[in-house]
Formats: C-alpha cells, sequence, structure tokens
C-alpha cells in the first residue's frame, strides 16, 4: 500500500504547493521545492511515534497535520503538513512503522532519566 499527497493551502484545501509526501511500507519520502528541490527519507521502522493535529479550518476543510517523532538523526521530527485523510494516514504509518520494527527485530527504548548515583550504590 502506498500513499502520495501534496501539502494543501488553507485556502479551500487545494494542493498547489511544491512538496509532496509518499508514504510507503517501508519508509517516507518528502520532496520539497521547485528550482532547488530537496528530498528526505526516512526507513520506516526509525518513525517511534505519530502524532496528529487539525486546526478548525483545517477540520473543516478535511485536512490534517501528522508529526512522526522519529529516531533519524537529520529529521528528528517528520511534520507532513495539511494533508487529506490525516487520520487514515497516521493509522497506516503506525501500523507499518511497527511491523517494520518486527521484520528488523529492532527494540525502542527511552532514556528515563536513572541518576548516576544510584546505580554506584
Amino acid at each position: 500500500m502506498e500513499y502520495k499527497e501534496r501539502k494543501r493551502l488553507l485556502f479551500f484545501g487545494l494542493p498547489w504547493t511544491f512538496t509532496k509526501y509518499t508514504i510507503k511500507e517501508d519508509g517516507v519520502v518528502i520532496n520539497t521545492g521547485v528550482f532547488t528541490t530537496r528530498e528526505n527519507n526516512c526507513y520506516m521502522y526509525k518513525i517511534q511515534d505519530v502524532e496528529m493535529q487539525a486546526s478548525l479550518l483545517e477540520r473543516l476543510l478535511g485536512l490534517g497535520t501528522i508529526i512522526c517523532h522519529t529516531g533519524d538523526t537529520t529529521h528528528p521530527q517528520l511534520v507532513l503538513e495539511r494533508i487529506k485523510n490525516a487520520r487514515e494516514v497516521k493509522d497506516f504509518i503506525l501500523q507499518a512503522s511497527e511491523e517494520a520494527r518486527r521484520k528488523r527485530r529492532t527494540l525502542n527504548t527511552l532514556d528515563i532519566g536513572v541518576d548516576e548515583s544510584e546505580l554506584q550504590e
């Protein structure tokens, strides 16, 4: 399964921007720019958490913004701005990232801030 979407303007939700998002089972690709283009890739197994935001106007237009918190060094947060079917895309990313981690046998860990002096006792 694959999603292809464009960043949309808040003016009637029209896709008149030069930012394209491609979400596949193995990763997320963000292409931006017209004269100078930039492509950013993130493997799906590096996505740790997904957040969705939508203002009142975005909800009226059927749009939403997805924020992917990743373990990627170049982009710790991937932002997919003002896309259609945001909830469906968010659920797909969550499911695909979990499946990708399972396939690669990757484990996510969090630094909970243990005090070093407690470890020495």
